[in-house]
């Protein structure tokens, strides 16, 4: 008789879904993406912003309707396996394991270059065992540190917010909407600020932590990602008013100049804490997010078995957790990955695709596919948008990943 299969224990209310989805949203993108947003969209910028929240929106949607009828972790993975077919859910996992490695080491190197810059490497590392220890002792201390963080983050952007529209160097008239950069410009700085929306897939990848899943995840998703929607708007709108749109494209640290700009020098050591916190905690929820889909395609043979285990007294997979650990630690040991991971949101993109066009099957009814329908078109035009650079290694990426599905299967029907 076959043994049953470990699961993991659901102790994550509504809160603390929330929290941990804000953890991933809230985190050092909004301090990153800004910059190279407005260098894509000029005047467009908060158009750029807006699709990327209806996008965001219809994702959400479509992840968060999928997560109450499969309340297992692995999200998309388990959503495409289930509504699409093997392939689609092991693609979206390919995708998004292979990507989100990419972003842990990226995170960690962002902590290391704002916390020691001469010694980013060492403090990168020591960060992934850190936040893989918290990992490993449970949920409840990784919900925990997530809620110190995000309280933290939105601190200091509070601070940003109130410092830069209380200033002298405020202009209403920065604020104009245009299309100096054209529509390829916008759709361009939408893809590139969905990334930073992307987090409330981790709610959806923790649908096995989570108690009352049909009630609970529909309810944080929506909200975890309105009140990242409304803190960006808030960002950006108050960043622009002192930069203007070309300012901000040009600026290395767009939150730091700001607050020079605004005359207000003594923040900037404040925003440069806030931003090493951010990338913390962003990075603390890609391990889980990684963690948890590696488990799920353990369990289904696509990767090793071994790390489909899940421990007996702290109820995580902590083999799958070492793993992602030791890898993203190398990565962050040896390289330099945080200008080479422009790939990332092109399978973030291609992830969510696969979600909605599993949320698609769920209704044969024309008003329920309308959201998955639009979240569809929306992820393919904006994956597409994205420099050519990015394309191309996304698309190669995924590529690598079917084939290596293909030689599996091969060998298995052998």
């Amino acid at each position: 008789m076959t043994p049953p299969r470990p699961v993991l224990r659901r102790t994550l209310g509504v809160g603390d879904a929330v929290v941990i989805g804000l953890g991933s949203m809230i985190g050092a993108g909004i301090f990153a993406a800004l910059g190279p947003a407005a260098r894509a969209a000029g005047s467009g910028l908060l158009l750029g912003l807006a699709v990327a929240a209806v996008v965001a929106y219809c994702n959400a949607m479509s992840s968060a309707r999928l997560a109450a009828l499969y309340p297992a972790s692995g999200g998309t993975y388990v959503y495409g396996r289930e509504r699409l077919g093997a392939f689609w859910g092991y693609l979206a996992g390919w995708s998004f394991i292979v990507g989100k490695t990419a972003s842990c080491a990226a995170m960690a190197l962002t902590v290391g270059a704002y916390v020691w810059p001469s010694q980013a490497h060492a403090v990168a590392v020591a960060a992934v065992v850190a936040l893989t220890a918290v990992n490993y002792g449970g949920m409840q201390k990784s919900a925990w540190l997530t809620r110190v963080i995000v309280a933290v983050v939105l601190a200091v952007l509070a601070s940003v917010v109130v410092g830069c529209l209380g200033s002298d160097a405020v202009d209403a008239g920065r604020l104009g909407i245009g299309l100096s950069s054209g529509a390829v410009g916008v759709l361009q700085a939408a893809g590139l600020l969905f990334f930073a929306f992307a987090g409330y897939a981790r709610i959806a990848t923790l649908g096995e932590e989570v108690r009352d899943p049909a009630r609970t995840i529909p309810r944080a998703i929506p909200l975890a990602l309105g009140i990242a929607l409304a803190v960006y708007a808030a960002v950006t709108v108050s960043v622009v008013s002192v930069l203007g749109t070309d300012g901000l494209g040009l600026a290395a640290a767009p939150l730091a100049d700001a607050v020079r700009a605004a005359g207000l020098p003594g923040l900037v050591p404040i925003v440069r804490v806030g931003a090493a916190v951010a990338a913390l905690g962003s990075l603390l929820a890609l391990i889980l997010g990684v963690s948890r889909t590696t488990l799920a395609m353990a369990r289904d043979r696509h990767l090793p078995h071994a790390l489909a285990a899940v421990h007996p007294r702290f109820q995580v997979p902590h083999r799958a957790e070492l793993a992602v650990g030791a890898v993203v630690a190398v990565l962050a040991a040896t390289l330099d990955v945080r200008g080479a991971i422009g790939f990332s949101s092109f399978g973030v993109l291609a992830y969510y695709a696969i979600a909605n066009a599993s949320a698609w099957t769920l209704s044969p009814e024309p008003a329920s596919r309308v959201v998955p329908a639009l979240g569809l078109l929306g992820c393919v035009t904006l994956a597409f948008a994205l420099p050519g650079v990015s394309v191309v290694v996304g698309a190669a990426v995924l590529a690598v990943g079917a084939a290596a599905y293909g030689v599996r299967m091969g060998a298995a029907s052998r």
